[in-house]
């Protein structure tokens, strides 16, 4: 499979990247001289950016300025030879260059293309500018989420990744459908909707005018007791407590007071008394260690986590012992990577190719097209490349 993006940012780069790391070919498609601009993010990874490290193995970056019309002729020669086009330009932009559906299907039926942007054609936010965060808050999610006195976004881009995993996964669907019917089509992805169908249980929670759940930090809006606990040596263990038969055992073997679990039935009874019983929670989880708390759990069966820093899920158990850590190179050198999470046993590891440097397939590319050295060479002379 041959894929061709227009791309910047987080959505359609994630969603490109596990095309790759399936075994496409992908290339991705970068302004001369500054490309994608989520490789200046920062300098963390080898000198290139976290996020684009994260979001860009096992691509090809070709540059090209689609200003000028030598380089629109090869990405229109390119489109037409690939599979998938995917893109997240401005609102507008890849129809201006006559890179829509509409435009290239008649050149190319078997492209499936997928546009991806942050609220969808149509209706009055069409034009809009939308970047993670505003997409958090407009679909409300940063209203449910934070502590009771401070709303809060979430600690990465859970917009764009929505989007990005519904882009990706609608390509592979639009792809099956080729192969049965031999034709493409074009994919529309919104991140306002991506996030707007994530947001499902709160939107339930309020229907017909009901109070929205509440804010409750790192805990369980919904369910308690079900987040985390300080220990007396400061480790703090998340425990999640789902019904009556778990909240029985738990306040048995756990907190040694078998007698809370018929005075506390019910999660709502538990929910309308969450505070008194955190007191009552915390005061056994302060005469505990972190691990005798864990040896307590494990004992009654209860789950739990650890609320584990970026340090530890470095060093994680469970990951090493399943080999799941490998390495990929990038333009500063080798940084370690995570296989993806499709796993099909028995078989070879999936392709991890290297972060491509900005521009660094263009030659091979140009000439894969046909373009001679001398070719070549006038279009990095008129800097159309």
């Amino acid at each position: 499979m041959l894929v061709v993006t227009l791309e910047h940012a987080i959505a359609a780069p994630f969603c490109t990247r596990q095309l790759a790391d399936l075994g496409a070919r992908v290339i991705k498609v970068e302004r001369p001289g500054e490309g994608d601009f989520a490789r200046a993010y920062d300098t963390r990874a080898k000198g290139s950016a976290s996020h684009f490290v994260w979001c860009n193995r096992g691509k090809e970056s070709l540059t090209l300025n689609l200003k000028h019309a030598a380089s629109r002729a090869v990405l229109q020669e390119l489109v037409e030879r690939a599979d998938v086009l995917v893109q997240n330009l401005a609102p507008g932009a890849a129809a201006r260059m006559g890179l829509d559906h509409a435009s290239l299907a008649p050149r190319n039926p078997k492209l499936v293309v997928c546009d991806i942007s942050g609220y969808g054609d149509g209706g009055p936010f069409t034009e809009k500018k939308a970047y993670d965060l505003l997409i958090q808050s407009e679909s409300g999610f940063v209203s449910v989420t934070g502590t009771p006195e401070q709303p809060s976004k979430a600690g990465l881009s859970i917009a764009d990744i929505a989007a990005g995993m519904y882009a990706y996964s609608s390509v592979l669907a639009a792809l099956l459908e080729r192969g049965r019917t031999g034709r493409g089509k074009r994919l529309e992805i919104s991140m306002l909707e991506a996030m707007s169908e994530w947001m499902g249980f709160p939107l339930y929670y309020t229907l017909d005018g009901q109070p929205p759940p509440p804010r409750a930090g790192a805990s369980h809006a919904a369910i308690y007791p079900y987040g985390p606990f300080a220990c007396g040596d400061g480790r703090k263990v998340v425990l999640a407590v789902q019904h009556d038969r778990e909240w029985a055992t738990f306040c048995d073997k756990v907190l040694h007071r078998p007698e809370l679990a018929g005075q506390y039935k019910g999660n709502a009874k538990r929910l309308a008394e969450r505070e008194t019983l955190r007191e009552v929670i915390e005061q056994v989880c302060a005469g505990l260690t972190g691990e005798q708390l864990v040896e307590r759990l494990e004992d009654a069966q209860i789950a739990y986590g650890r609320l584990n820093e970026m340090a530890d899920l470095w060093q994680h158990a469970q990951l090493r012992a399943r080999a799941r850590w490998t390495e990929i190179g990038t333009p500063g050198g080798p940084v370690p990577a995570l296989y993806p999470p499709h796993h099909v046993a028995g078989e070879a590891p999936p392709p991890m190719g290297s972060v491509p440097a900005l521009g660094a397939h263009t030659d091979a590319i140009l000439a894969e097209l046909g373009r001679s050295a001398d070719e070549i060479a006038r279009l990095r002379a008129e800097r159309a490349v």
